[in-house]
């Protein structure tokens, strides 16, 4: 039987490459459109709904709870199971790793609180939500995220540009690999918990482990860069994003990893993308390696 995903955010990094898992899976895919649909008709005869709404970091407080209300509830009058992309906001600076599902949400500053807020709101609901918890995102192409706009804006001169130190680990999720996971855990939703609240371990990895893996991947000696902070701290006045950012820095200098235990326990061996395909896919084809070679036979 045919099942049908709507996908909210459907242009956005989750949302896109979540459309994408679940049409390779066989589902029929509706991408919400804002300007034109309407919720209540668009979720009707979705079987699944990926709320993959993110709206930018200052305007969190004002839309966050509203746009997850009303998922909610047409949820609730469809029946439909609501896959959302969970992160790790809730855990706080003083919370030791690695994260499970059981973990405490001791998160204390606004961004995190709101996170908390949203998924008890779930939680008390009696709709089937699925949280799948992820780290720092890393695309398929340039997206916005702290791997592409930051990290390797330099990667051309042999440059990583770090925003914490280079030595603890930081959880990473590979979002085709994510995607594929949503898609997987939708196809068992029914044998499930009501509220569940999966951990997707993705790679850990240090600063200098991805120096190592672009060098191999680039073919040429990547050094590390710490990123400074203090053009955010000058720019708090007058850009509305920079206090956010800021706040959340303190990711950049916890170590911190994901529990992957129970993702293994309900999907068994999950498949992985290798951290060198992963990083060839994340970066401009003309720095690969394999890039490179091809160009020199062509010419």
């Amino acid at each position: 039987m045919t099942q049908t995903v709507l996908i909210l955010g459907a242009s956005g990094r989750f949302g896109r490459n979540a459309a994408l898992a679940f049409g390779n899976a066989g589902w029929v895919v509706r991408n919400f459109d804002r300007k034109t649909d309407v919720l209540e008709e668009a979720a009707t005869g979705a079987d699944v709904i990926v709320n993959a709404w993110n709206p930018p970091y200052p305007d969190w407080a004002r839309l966050v709870p509203k746009l997850h209300r009303q998922v909610i509830n047409v949820a609730s009058e469809t029946g439909a199971t609501v896959i959302v992309p969970g992160n790790v906001y809730v855990f706080g600076a003083n919370t030791p790793s690695p994260w499970s599902g059981d973990t405490p949400h001791l998160a204390t500053n606004p961004l995190g609180r709101i996170r908390i807020e949203m998924e008890e709101t779930y939680r008390s609901s009696s709709v089937r939500t699925i949280i799948l918890r992820a780290g720092d995102f890393i695309d398929t192409c340039a997206s916005g995220n702290w791997f592409d706009q930051v990290m390797i804006k330099h990667l051309s001169r042999g440059r990583l540009v770090y925003p914490g130190d280079p030595s603890i680990p930081h959880a990473w999720a590979y979002l085709p690999d994510l995607a594929r996971t949503a898609a997987a855990l939708a196809e068992m939703r029914d044998r499930l918990p009501r509220f569940c609240d999966v951990p997707f371990a993705g790679h850990t990895l240090t600063g200098t482990e991805i120096a190592t893996a672009l060098s191999r991947v680039t073919a040429q000696t990547v050094t590390i860069k710490q990123m400074s902070w203090w053009p955010l701290h000058l720019a708090k006045p007058f850009w509305r994003l920079a206090p956010h950012l800021l706040e959340m820095r303190y990711l950049w200098d916890v170590p911190h990893r994901l529990d992957g235990s129970l993702m293994a326990e309900l999907l068994g061996e999950v498949q992985q993308t290798g951290l060198d395909d992963v990083l060839r896919s994340a970066i401009p084809a003309t720095l690969s390696e394999p890039s490179r070679a091809t160009k020199a036979v062509a010419v």
